[in-house]
């Protein structure tokens, strides 16, 4: 349940019942942050909710309040925006008589990842990334040993499908520690200022269960090469509080930030040099592609046929993924079996498959990109 705030007291309420006396009415409003640039980066807080009802009651004195709409703060807070949750009754006119509730910004908005049982085992081939992850490994299972030496930004980058998000979630469950999975298109807010709270909101729920793994998917959604950034929209204040907490200006002791990318040569200099580690994930050879096609194949819910040769398939699927074998191969194959209500995967099945699919085109930017 949400916490509110109401003429100095916090209470417990979601919604508005009955307003206090009939000539009254009632509004809950909820800080959103600011519309435009060159504001304030953080959110008022209230110190005083009394106070701010008779501010509140003064300066929105006639406007005419609905839910969903909002109310702009021009005095203290120059367009500060506050979202209305609830009325009471919808449509009322702010008096003096109106009584304001401030609702407190949901703390649990950032959820740990749950455990999905996935281990360095279930991560075929990466050899190198892995061993490179021991040293994580070990900071994880006892930081203090590391101090200021600790590995606390590292970079997986490779072609999508190649094992990056699985390994992030084999080393949280190696370790027994707390991850928390977010895109990169989840830090941007709706209103300036809202990015950057999410991120430092991110950090403080991270910094409360360490040691814990912050793993942030799709980097380049936000850190895209600054002379390019305009495309993808302006992330400038996400990536200042993105670089704020890397840079630990605020020490958040036994937090690791992994960070993965496709684009890794689209990634912002200033940002890239922040991070200590660089681990790539590369395609699976042959050895790798057979293993993944026998180790999925086994969970099928039919069998394969007698005249599969799944090694002839891995021959011919040179510049596949991990993924591009499971979704594009295995999945189709399967899922055309199951329409002709056959009892095994055929090897036609698997040709036919492996004639619709596409090899995958490299997700690196050409090389002249940036020049």
């Amino acid at each position: 349940m949400k916490k509110s705030r109401v003429a100095g007291k916090k209470v417990e309420k979601t919604s508005v019942s009955d307003p206090v006396g009939s000539d009254r009415s009632v509004v809950v409003v909820k800080p959103a942050g600011y519309p435009m640039q060159g504001m304030l980066q953080e959110y008022p807080e209230f110190s005083e909710p009394d106070v701010f009802e008779y501010y509140a009651q003064e300066q929105w004195q006639g406007l005419t309040a609905r839910k969903g709409e909002y109310l702009f703060d021009k005095r203290m807070f120059p367009d500060f925006a506050f979202k209305i949750i609830d009325v009471k009754p919808d449509g009322s006119v702010i008096s003096r008589m109106t009584t304001f509730v401030i609702e407190e910004i949901e703390p649990d908005r950032i959820t740990i990842g749950e455990d999905e049982g996935i281990g360095f085992e279930d991560v075929i081939g990466q050899g190198v990334a892995k061993e490179k992850c021991r040293l994580i490994e070990r900071f994880l299972k006892c930081p203090e040993k590391f101090g200021r030496w600790a590995p606390r930004n590292v970079l997986f980058h490779g072609l999508s499908g190649t094992g990056k998000t699985m390994l992030a979630k084999a080393l949280s469950n190696r370790t027994d520690v707390p991850l928390f999975p977010i895109k990169a298109t989840q830090l941007i807010g709706e209103f300036v200022g809202d990015g950057a709270r999410r991120i430092h909101q991110l950090y403080d729920k991270a910094e409360e269960v360490a040691p814990c793994i912050i793993f942030i998917d799709e980097l380049d959604a936000i850190a895209l090469d600054r002379r390019y950034q305009e495309l993808r929209g302006d992330v400038a204040e996400v990536v200042n509080a993105l670089l704020t907490e890397m840079d630990g200006i605020l020490p958040r002791e036994g937090v690791c930030t992994i960070a993965a990318t496709n684009m890794v040569q689209a990634i912002d200099l200033s940002i890239r040099s922040r991070f200590e580690e660089e681990i790539e994930f590369k395609l699976p050879d042959n050895k790798e592609r057979l293993e993944i096609l026998k180790r999925h194949s086994e969970t099928f819910p039919i069998g394969l046929a007698e005249d599969v040769d799944l090694g002839e398939i891995a021959d011919k699927t040179d510049g596949f993924s991990g993924r591009d074998l499971v979704e594009k191969i295995l999945k189709t194959a399967l899922h055309q079996a199951l329409i002709e209500d056959e009892e095994t995967v055929s090897s036609k099945h698997l040709e036919d498959a492996l004639l619709k699919a596409k090899r995958p085109a490299l997700s690196q930017p050409p090389k002249n990109m940036f020049a």
